[in-house]
C-alpha cells in the first residue's frame, strides 16, 4: 500500500500548533474522524492513548508514528502532520517530535498494517527527506516528497 493511496493534500496539517502531547493524540483524532461515517473522535483518542501506554510510537528524530486498532473501523485512516513547534512525546531518544503519521486500522487488521508502519518508519528515518519535509510549506509538497520517497525506498 502507498503513503499517497492514505494520504491526500486535506489529510495533511502543516504549522500546527499544540501544548501536549494529549493534546496533540486529540488533535490527531479529530482528524482523523472528520471524514469518516464509522469513527468516532473520542474511539480514535482512547486507541491512541491505550496504544502509547503500551510504549511511546516516538521513533527518535523528531518523528513518530501515533496509531491505534478502532472498533467498526472499515477502513485505514492517516493524516501527516507538522508541528509549528517540537512537542515532548516521550520519544526513544528523548527529543520531542514535530513530524508525526497518524494512523488508524480497523480492529480485524491483518499484518498488512504491521507492513505499512515498518514502511513509514523506513520512510521516516532518512534524515535528509526529514529535512525537506520540515522546510516544505504546503500540504501538496509534503505529500509529494511523502510519495516520491516511498517510490524510491520500494525498489
Amino acid at each position: 500500500m502507498l503513503l499517497s493511496d492514505l494520504l491526500s493534500p486535506e489529510r495533511i496539517l502543516c504549522d500546527v500548533h499544540s501544548s501536549s502531547k494529549k493534546r496533540l493524540l486529540e488533535t490527531i483524532s479529530k482528524e482523523l474522524a472528520r471524514n469518516s461515517d464509522d469513527l468516532c473522535q473520542r474511539e480514535i483518542f482512547e486507541s491512541l492513548c491505550a496504544r502509547e501506554r503500551l510504549g511511546s510510537t516516538g521513533l527518535g528524530n523528531g518523528v513518530a508514528i501515533p496509531h491505534g486498532r478502532v472498533k467498526g473501523s472499515r477502513d485505514i485512516e492517516a493524516a501527516f502532520i507538522c508541528l509549528k513547534k517540537p512537542v515532548p512525546f516521550d520519544a526513544i531518544d528523548g527529543k520531542p517530535v514535530d513530524l508525526l503519521f497518524a494512523m488508524t486500522v480497523p480492529e480485524s487488521c491483518n499484518e498488512d498494517h504491521l507492513k505499512l508502519l515498518a514502511q513509514v518508519a523506513e520512510l521516516l528515518s532518512d534524515p535528509d527527506l526529514l529535512q525537506e519535509l520540515r522546510v516544505a510549506q504546503s500540504p501538496g509538497k509534503l505529500l509529494q516528497l511523502l510519495s516520491s520517497s516511498q517510490h524510491n525506498t520500494s525498489h
